[in-house]
């Protein structure tokens, strides 16, 4: 049976970091990033947990959270609320969601910010991400880190800014770090989101 995530379980772990990876990825695939982030932060205790997308690519390697070329909207909103149980499922007294970050990459930075923007989690993370079709954040959504490439082939940084100024309409505590390059996260970003996850759980 495959795996449904990857985790470096804790004992002793105060907060928590899930990640959710991109569109033909698979679970294993942003754990270096969050290994780096959880070791920068040795002090707070995240227990890191990375979720497996749970439909086949169509291409038969790695996952994706629904179809996407074409889009198909339907299986989005089913998507997340089925991520939505899943975040539920992994909720203990000990690392309830609101120590909680949620970070995305690509279409898991989709999911990231339609799904945990009605949760209420320590915040959100989203790198090339993108909104999905009327997607409108509430007035209570945690606060909001996005990360995106200024020449991003595959998501356009347009679809950063427009969550941006999404969340900017409703005063959600959100930003945005762009950097010259294309569809990835590049090391030089590690640094902004490890100051913004320190921000969210030294509240």
């Amino acid at each position: 049976m495959e795996e449904e995530l990857f985790c470096v379980p804790s004992q002793i772990a105060s907060h928590r970091l899930i990640l959710l990876h991109g569109w033909g990825a698979d679970a294993e695939d942003l754990m270096p990033l969050g290994e780096c982030l959880v070791n920068s932060l040795e002090e707070l205790k995240i227990e890191l947990v990375s979720l497996r997308a749970p439909k086949i690519h169509p291409e038969g390697v790695g996952r994706q959270w629904y179809g996407l070329f074409p889009a198909e909207w339907d299986e989005a909103l089913e998507a997340v609320n089925s991520l939505n149980s899943r975040l539920q499922n992994l909720v203990s007294s000990q690392l309830p969601l609101e120590k909680t970050i949620l970070l995305g990459f690509s279409q898991g930075g989709a999911m990231a910010i339609n799904a945990g923007s009605n949760l209420p989690l320590a915040g959100i993370v989203g790198c090339s991400a993108y909104p999905h079709p009327g997607f409108s954040p509430k007035l209570l959504s945690p606060p909001v880190l996005l990360i995106h490439g200024t020449q991003d082939p595959i998501v356009p940084v347009s679809a950063s800014k427009k969550l941006l100024a999404l969340f900017k309409e409703k005063s959600i505590s959100s930003k945005i770090h762009l950097f010259e390059g294309g569809h990835e996260i590049p090391p030089n970003m590690y640094e902004p989101i490890k100051t913004f996850i320190e921000s969210c759980f030294y509240v």
